[in-house]
């Protein structure tokens, strides 16, 4: 499904400031992402949408940002374009929240061209979450990378070789033990296919609130998966991975120089940013902000709950 032009094609304008590479890094898994990747200052992004196939790319230019769509879906993807690439993220009201403290002030102004992206796709980013629980970051992309290869297919478009994600109907169907290959274990390959099973449900839901209580009804899939997935399908700035190794222990050092916290304090912490507490979470993401380590060193992105 390859091509040589795009279907369709778009010019954005987004803020001063604007960083693409920062705003869409956590729509790709690493650097060699199958199905997503930034190469020589484009974005690409390859997806199923309602209307077919598509591949996004995402070129900055003069102070513009080039979208253009690749394969039946084109018009679907650069219709979705801003949103991909962060330009609908509303940052109302966080401002006056990260005057409250000092160094989220700092960060706010410093990562100022920093945005959350939409992706508007819900499976897509099941698959991602679903394979990152309990393992460390390199076995959990070991793992997507290997299911996306097993079931995708070439992606629309120039850039190669980029591959779609699955269709969740063929993650469905397919038996856990296929899956034992990629080092993906029972428990989360059936999580995996039980959430395939009702993919059309989970993306019909209103809002990143509907979704959540569908994600979370799934056997396997508790609050730190369905924030993974909402922050990402819906552009959720208040997202919290609540369950997550390092996540609490980050903010309790940040905010408060406490080097160890569990979910609770992290919580009480992040309160006064309200709507906008999984925004403070990316802050420090974006800034390496790491509370002190005791003991063995452990992966970052390690070891998360469900």
């Amino acid at each position: 499904m390859s091509g040589t032009g795009p279907v369709a094609s778009r010019v954005l304008r987004p803020p001063d400031g604007y960083r693409l590479a920062a705003s869409v890094r956590a729509l790709t898994f690493s650097r060699y992402d199958p199905a997503a990747r930034i190469a020589a200052g484009t974005f690409w992004w390859a997806t199923r949408t309602p209307a077919g196939p598509a591949t996004l790319a995402l070129r900055p230019a003069g102070g513009e940002l080039h979208a253009e769509g690749y394969g039946p879906g084109a018009d679907w993807v650069v219709g979705r374009a801003d949103a991909v690439a962060g330009l609908r993220d509303d940052l109302t009201g966080f401002a006056d929240l990260a005057g409250a403290h000092p160094l989220v002030a700092r960060l706010a102004a410093r990562h100022h061209g920093l945005r959350m992206p939409a992706t508007g796709q819900v499976f897509p980013r099941v698959l991602r979450a679903v394979l990152e629980q309990k393992v460390t970051g390199t076995e959990a992309y070991r793992a997507y990378a290997a299911t996306v290869r097993h079931f995708g297919e070439p992606a629309p478009g120039p850039y190669q070789p980029l591959l779609l994600p699955p269709t969740p109907a063929v993650v469905a169907a397919a038996p856990y033990w296929v899956f034992h290959p990629f080092g993906v274990e029972q428990r989360r390959a059936d999580t995996l296919r039980r959430a395939a099973a009702v993919a059309d449900r989970l993306e019909r839901c209103a809002d990143s609130a509907e979704d959540t209580r569908r994600l979370t009804a799934i056997p396997g899939i508790g609050p730190w998966t369905a924030a993974e997935v909402v922050r990402i399908a819906y552009g959720d700035p208040d997202a919290v991975s609540v369950g997550d190794y390092h996540v609490p222990n980050t903010v309790a050092w940040a905010l408060a120089g406490e080097p160890r916290a569990d979910d609770a304090r992290m919580l009480a912490l992040l309160e006064p940013f309200r709507g906008h507490r999984g925004r403070v979470c990316l802050l420090l993401a974006a800034e390496g902000v790491q509370a002190p380590r005791y003991g063995p060193r452990m992966p970052i992105r390690s070891f998360a709950r469900y």
